[in-house]
Order: structure tokens, then C-alpha cells, then sequence
């Protein structure tokens, strides 16, 4: 019999077993973009890009962009220290692919983004990202929280090192802030679409991991509430030609 005072493990099997975590389903819409031709980017690729490395042999050439100091060098990858605002090392339309995972909460300039996003990408390429929604019960807190007490918390929740916590600013994190982007730069939405998962936050509670459980499939349930899932996935691409496309037939967006 499960119940909130099960383990958590316990739990995540009983609620969560049939559900792909958000990053699973970033990881296979990744797989289905790159080619052995594919130049893929990662923004925010992280301290030894982890999600990169995943790439290997897959394409041709992988770059990743991070603000943070990298712990080692590859041979096949290309790790830049540079801001994802302004990614003077990579050259106009040279890219096939942009991706990013848990990224786009913590930029604080969005728009400058979708610009150098849209600049190195070719014509025809894509930008993929997960992030999460503003609207999510996580999201809320943080955001009410000051930024300088980010670090303690997920410490005591998560278990991550401070020095892996970064401020969040939420400024691409609802379908109408990325609408708004992608028509002022001028990407086409080819999916937008919101997804939850096991509430990562209160897995240091096995009650209070129960009362999420409980609450993420009610999300389910109620149609309404859809807006309140904790991801956002999206795929953007850079129109073939200027002025090419509809974005009204592009854009599919999974309720």
C-alpha cells in the first residue's frame, strides 16, 4: 500500500512510472534534430556539459557557451566562456541546432538571446529549450524570494552546491513571453507545449512529496489547470528565407 509516509522512491514509481521526465523528452527531440552534418550549440552547457558529451559521434562539430569556468577540457567539443547575449566566437549562420535545458529561467536580457540565437543559427535551423513555467508553484516561490537566499534553499531541498545556484529572472518562461520574443525577432514556433513531472523540490519530505504527487496529477486531470505545469518546451526555427512562412500555420501548441 502506498502512502505519504512510503519513501519516496516508492512514491515516484507509483505516480511517475509511465510518465518520460521533461528532460528525457528534451533529450529525444535533440536526438531527432542532429545529423552527422549537424553543428549543435548548447547554451548554459554547465562546468564539464554533461548533455554535450551526450552528443558524441552523433555530429559534427558541438559547441557550448557558459559564464561559469569549465572543469576540463574535450578535444571534441568547443566550450566557450562567453554570455549567450553576446557569442562574438561563433560566426552568423553557422549552426543547425541551439539547445538548452534549465537555461532560459536565469537570463536576465531574453530578447538579446533570441537575437544571437537567430544570428547563428542557418537558415532553417532550430532552437530547443526546456525551461521552467513562471506560473509553476516553484516558480512563484521563487520569484518571491530574493535571489541572495536561492542558494540555502536548494541546498537544504535539492542538496546542490551553492556555487552551482544561479539568480533566476523568468523572462522567457510563459507561451506569451516567447510569442512575444519569437515575433520580435522573428522565429516560427513549431511547438509550444507545457509538461510536469515528480515534485523535485519535496523529495526531503516523503508527505510533502506525496501532497505534490497528488497536485501534479490533478494538473492532469483538469484541463484548466494546464497552465500550471511546471515545464515549458518549445522549438523554434529561423524562417528559410525572410518573410517566409506563416507563423498562425507553423505554431502547434499541445494542451
Amino acid at each position: 500500500m502506498i502512502g505519504p509516509l512510503s519513501s519516496v522512491p516508492r512514491q515516484m514509481d507509483h505516480f511517475f512510472a509511465d510518465r518520460p521526465h521533461p528532460y528525457r523528452v528534451l533529450n529525444t527531440k535533440i536526438d531527432s534534430e542532429v545529423g552527422p552534418a549537424s553543428s549543435v550549440l548548447e547554451i548554459g552547457c554547465g562546468r564539464s556539459a554533461p548533455c554535450l558529451r551526450k552528443l558524441r559521434g552523433k555530429a559534427q562539430r558541438l559547441y557550448g557557451v557558459d559564464l561559469v569556468e569549465f572543469s576540463a577540457a574535450f578535444d571534441d567539443l568547443v566550450l566557450i566562456n562567453e554570455d549567450a547575449s553576446n557569442m562574438q566566437s561563433i560566426s552568423d549562420g553557422t549552426i543547425d541546432l541551439v539547445f538548452s535545458r534549465s537555461v532560459m529561467e536565469h537570463i536576465k536580457n531574453a530578447e538579446a538571446v533570441y537575437k544571437e540565437v537567430f544570428r547563428v543559427l542557418k537558415p532553417g535551423g532550430k532552437y530547443i529549450f526546456l525551461t521552467p513555467n513562471r506560473y509553476d508553484y516553484v516558480s512563484l516561490l521563487a520569484s518571491a524570494v530574493p535571489n541572495r537566499f536561492h542558494a540555502a534553499i536548494v541546498r537544504h531541498t535539492e542538496g546542490r552546491r551553492e556555487i552551482n545556484t544561479f539568480p533566476t529572472f523568468y523572462r522567457s518562461n510563459s507561451f506569451a513571453e516567447i510569442r512575444k520574443l519569437s515575433d520580435a525577432v522573428g522565429f516560427d514556433i513549431l511547438e509550444l507545449s507545457r509538461l510536469n513531472q515528480y515534485p523535485a523540490y519535496l523529495t526531503f519530505s516523503r508527505a510533502l512529496f506525496w501532497c505534490g504527487c497528488l497536485y501534479e496529477k490533478v494538473l492532469d486531470k483538469v484541463a484548466i489547470l494546464d497552465c500550471l505545469k511546471g515545464w515549458i518546451l518549445c522549438e523554434l526555427e529561423k524562417p528559410l528565407r525572410q518573410g517566409a512562412g506563416s507563423q498562425n500555420e507553423k505554431r502547434r501548441e499541445l494542451t
